[in-house]
């Protein structure tokens, strides 16, 4: 009995010491299963934030191949081999065959900067001034014709390097909207959207860019020559004593300008008749351009939301290369006439003031877009004002409403 029980007793004594030894290793083997896993955490957190980074470095070396820009599902585009697919284009030129010559010029020119204007032929001569200071700088140059002549203008020696399209009495809105698609200027470094009744003697392209770059400027305009007509806003005149502004402080009129106006157009704002817009700016204002309000009122005080960063930092004008705006009005051609029938079928004619009617049509377009502004920040719930100024006034107003409905 003895001798059972004492084996008994060294089978349990073996059991335990085997089964502490087990426990033991177990024990020594958390720290390094620990360590095991944080490496294999830390691992598959870097893959997934290389991937990601990837992928954002896809979308904005190639932004337009998602369905976000192109404005289509893009499972239409599975069926292709992704290196194929082409998502963006140009406005430059290109021969039907290729020779020696022409293979050197196109490795030598190509342009990185646009020029575009809507014109008419009685602004001919202006033009032409306007794009021989252009083309040195290797611009492409793009016409919208808004009169329908464009045979009028085969006398010029560039005509034929330059892109022509035509439709009648449409505004630069307009074109712009139907032919600038960012897919289509994605490969040009800046976009000049001007007017065609500019002076431009003492302004030039080149010197006006290295501004632009070195002051990091993403919108901006050429200062107006204190002689110019139509000058709406203080901010867009001449400052003589300035390589370029940001901002202008102006005691007078109804919008005053003081040190703590944050806003347009004290700060952050251009004018629409000479615009100048970075790649991404574009990108950003050719989606603020409304299809069917084609005069762009309005949209001016907006363009600050699409500098790409801070408006009071990244909008400017450039006060030593300047323009004169020489308020010429074409568009719409002469006073038309209407016809009209009166009930004993007789018809009478009258004249129609043009640039009244088209001023009443942009003062309805400016309240639809301020409108259609107000509607898209009360129903977005997830967008959030990146400027502060303008969430304070937002803030005031909706204040004010619950006020009175109390």
């Amino acid at each position: 009995m003895k001798g059972s029980t004492s084996w008994r007793w060294l089978l349990k004594k073996q059991y335990f010491l085997f089964d502490g030894i087990v426990c033991g290793a177990r024990m020594k083997q958390l720290p390094f299963m620990g360590v095991v896993c944080t490496v294999m955490l830390f691992i598959i957190y870097r893959t997934t934030n290389y991937q990601h980074q990837q992928t954002e470095m896809d979308s904005r070396s190639n932004p337009f191949y998602t369905s976000k820009y192109i404005g289509e599902d893009t499972t239409g585009l599975n069926s292709l081999p992704r290196g194929i697919i082409e998502a963006k284009s140009d406005l430059d030129l290109k021969p039907l065959w290729t020779t020696s010559s022409s293979k050197s010029q196109i490795n030598v020119r190509s342009s990185s900067n646009l020029l575009a204007m809507p014109v008419g032929i009685k602004q001919k001569q202006n033009v032409n001034t306007i794009v021989q200071k252009f083309l040195p700088e290797n611009f492409t140059i793009i016409l919208f014709h808004y009169d329908g002549n464009v045979n009028g203008w085969s006398d010029l020696e560039w005509s034929r390097e330059a892109v022509h399209i035509v439709a009648h009495n449409q505004t630069k809105w307009w074109f712009a909207k139907r032919f600038l698609h960012p897919a289509v200027v994605s490969i040009y470094d800046y976009i000049f959207l001007w007017d065609e009744d500019l002076g431009v003697n003492n302004f030039h392209p080149g010197r006006y860019l290295e501004i632009v770059k070195s002051e990091g400027l993403e919108i901006s305009q050429p200062a107006l020559d204190p002689n110019s007509t139509g000058i709406h806003h203080r901010i867009t005149v001449r400052k003589r004593t300035k390589i370029f502004h940001r901002r202008v402080y102006d005691y007078r009129g109804s919008t005053k300008c003081l040190d703590d106006s944050e806003g347009p157009p004290c700060t952050g704002f251009v004018e629409g008749m000479a615009p100048v817009f970075s790649k991404s700016a574009w990108q950003c204002a050719w989606h603020l351009i409304q299809n069917d309000l084609v005069h762009g009122w309005g949209m001016d005080i907006k363009l600050g939301y699409c500098a790409q960063g801070d408006p009071t930092k990244k909008v400017g004008v450039v006060d030593s290369e300047y323009v004169v705006h020489q308020s010429i009005q074409t568009l719409g051609g002469p006073s038309a006439t209407k016809v009209s029938k009166l009930e004993d079928t007789k018809v009478k004619r009258h004249t129609v003031d043009v640039r009244s009617e088209i001023r009443r049509q942009s003062t309805i377009e400016l309240q639809k877009f301020k409108e259609r502004w107000e509607r898209a920040v009360d129903e977005d719930k997830k967008w959030v004002d990146p400027f502060p100024l303008t969430r304070k006034r937002k803030l005031r107003r909706n204040n004010k409403r619950n006020f009175s409905k109390v």
